[in-house]
């Protein structure tokens, strides 16, 4: 057996949907593999097949859009990172978590909870070999932890992990690329013991902490890579359908393009790491070209929110490139440029090339695996999960599949999106973008509202012109914050304190 070889059970048949399709178009029932890449930091704008001015050509990404589904209204949960991640791996809203603003760190433990069931306990259950190789940033215990940081012992394993989330293998990141540790652990166990403190300032910034000898910064987005191709090629070799999810670590600061990407945008260091998250994921689906299983390997691209404000934007700006696209505000906003997100679905053997406008959500993953593995999903899990199969097959293609979407910023302030219309819970962008909450008077309206369709960069607030919609969407957000869903089920309780102060002000 190869190092990502583990036992499997028999695949089970009932792949619903999907086995339906099939037999009604005359195809075997194989079910197919599935790759999620999900980058990290990297804006809708940044993708040149979705901004027709951009000044990046992003060659390979390009190619995964003429030859899938492309998603011009996909949105995260969140405005940053953990948040994120928790929402694609649950189906659930962030806010329903215990964490209820920022993110965690590398020493933090798991957000998700052990009775919490996510798209690899779906996958693994219905037959799949799963597999995170990237950045986890969703918590685990370290060895010693309790008496400290500093106290940690890397020379035995990890706890609460990848492993114990529904994953068969691991192998990766705690955290993002520049917070410490900078160790990296497979399965439960460092590969190495750090023998020394790194730090680094600038675009290349990490904070300092300790390193393990095999982990070099410049490296890791490779490394990564390189890991995940070996597993796509052992996986080949079996009859057992595989899940991969590969969270990288970039463009997220550390902004570190290899030499060869150095100066090649023309734009700053940014830009060059754009194009080397490209040929990285050129270098996936060269692999799974030549092991000949593209096919019937659906191949996602996504990425956990809006670009960051790290990546030098004015400068990129200035030399008319436009991370956000036409959107307005970058990572950790309230803004569509802090949640929306580019997302591209290929799958040669059904999926025939289309772009999607409907609004979707990384959480509406849990409900789509769901549907192709004919797994029933339980009122208690996947409460916020759409299932998008409808509208990458192009069955039932003017069904609106969401209601409405709710996004959440760093601060921990909401937005809510029914249609064209949104309204933000803030005065200011809940974020990094002006106006922030030092900038934020008594004289600014304490709401948003925006009209999408005719106002996509957000400039003319509407809420003194359309109470009526104001009511509207604060109503339907009450709804779904008080019923633990906003998909049709069983009423669920949310972690964490019972009441929020959007809840109370949005009651007073």
């Amino acid at each position: 057996m190869g190092k990502y070889a583990f036992y499997r059970p028999t695949l089970l048949c009932a792949f619903g949907t999907c086995l339906a399709l099939n037999a009604a178009q005359g195809k075997d029932d194989t079910p197919p593999n599935i790759v999620f890449i999900f980058a990290d930091d990297m804006g809708y704008g940044d993708i040149s097949a979705l901004n027709e001015n951009s000044r990046i050509k992003t060659d390979c990404l390009d190619r995964l859009a003429r030859e899938g589904a492309v998603f011009t209204d996909a949105h995260s949960s969140s405005a940053v990172s953990t948040p994120s991640r928790y929402s694609l791996l649950t189906g659930r809203y962030n806010w329903r978590s215990d964490l209820k603003s920022g993110v965690l760190y590398g020493y933090d433990e798991a957000l998700i909870p052990t009775g919490r069931r996510t798209l690899a306990h779906i996958l693994s259950e219905r037959g799949y070999h799963t597999a995170c190789i990237g950045k986890w940033h969703l918590g685990w215990r370290w060895a010693g932890i309790e008496n400290g940081e500093e106290q940690v012992d890397f020379s035995r394993p990890i706890t609460d992990g990848p492993t114990t989330r529904g994953f068969d293998y691991f192998y990766g990141i705690a955290g993002s690329l520049d917070m410490a540790p900078y160790v990296y652990v497979e399965n439960d166990r460092p590969t190495a013991v750090p023998d020394r403190t790194t730090s680094n300032t600038g675009m290349k910034f990490w904070r300092k902490g300790p390193t393990a000898p095999d982990f070099v910064h410049e490296r890791t987005l490779p490394h990564l890579v390189d890991r995940a191709a070996g597993y796509i090629r052992e996986r080949a070799k079996t009859e057992t359908p595989f899940f991969l999810y590969l969270p990288l670590p970039a463009p997220h600061t550390p902004i570190l393009p290899a030499e060869e990407y150095r100066g090649k945008s023309g734009l700053n260091p940014y830009g060059d790491f754009v194009l080397m998250v490209d040929d990285m994921v050129g270098k996936i689906m060269e692999t799974l070209e030549a092991e000949g299983i593209a096919e019937n390997t659906i191949l996602i691209f996504s990425s956990d929110n809006g670009c960051s404000p790290a990546a030098r934007t004015e400068v990129l700006e200035k030399k008319g490139h436009f991370p956000s696209y036409i959107y307005r505000g970058y990572k950790a906003d309230l803004y569509e440029g802090g949640h929306r997100i580019p997302c591209i679905v290929r799958w040669p053997d059904r999926i025939q090339p289309h772009t999607v406008r409907q609004t979707v959500c990384l959480t509406d993953f849990f409900a789509t695996f769901a549907a192709l593995t004919g797994y029933k999903i339980p009122d208690t899990e996947g409460e916020d999960s759409y299932n998008l199969l409808p509208l990458l097959l192009k069955t039932k293609e003017r069904k609106i599949v969401r209601e409405a979407t709710v996004h959440h910023s760093i601060d921990g302030d909401f937005t809510i999106r029914k249609g064209p219309w949104k309204l933000l819970l803030s005065p200011g962008s809940g974020g990094w973008s002006a106006p922030q909450k030092k900038e934020i008077t008594p004289e600014m309206p304490t709401v948003q509202l925006y009209r999408l369709d005719t106002d996509p960069e957000e400039r003319h607030n509407l809420y003194a012109d359309r109470p009526d919609i104001v009511e509207e969407l604060r109503t339907l957000l009450v709804r779904y914050i008080r019923e633990g869903r906003s998909t049709p089920g069983t009423p669920q309780k949310n972690d964490g304190p019972e009441t929020w102060r959007q809840l109370q002000w949005m009651e007073r």
